[in-house]
């Protein structure tokens, strides 16, 4: 069997800090409002994997669903924005 762990480097090349860049830090921080409404949604979801919901498990994902819809919106508004006011020239 021959290994392709030598390879690695050519798919993914190795750092030497292994450590996250800041720009990429400033992105997870910047959706991490879109990561918590995720996570609540998969606990709603899960809470109801192995029975069927009541009325209220079905509230909690309906509005886990409209949090999650809502964080959305606000951070592509966010970053709409931000492409229009830093592109010189941008339309009026």
């Amino acid at each position: 069997m021959k290994s392709i762990a030598a390879l690695h480097d050519v798919v993914t090349p190795w750092s030497d800090g292994l450590e996250p860049s800041a720009a990429e830090l400033d992105a997870i921080e910047w959706e991490m409002p879109l990561i918590l409404a995720d996570v609540d949604l998969l606990d709603a979801e899960i809470a109801v994997l192995d029975r069927t919901p009541s009325e209220l498990d079905e509230r909690r994902i309906r509005r886990a669903r409209r949090k999650k819809l809502a964080i959305r919106r606000v951070l592509l508004n966010q970053a709409a924005a931000a492409a229009t006011t830093s592109v010189p020239g941008g339309a009026a």
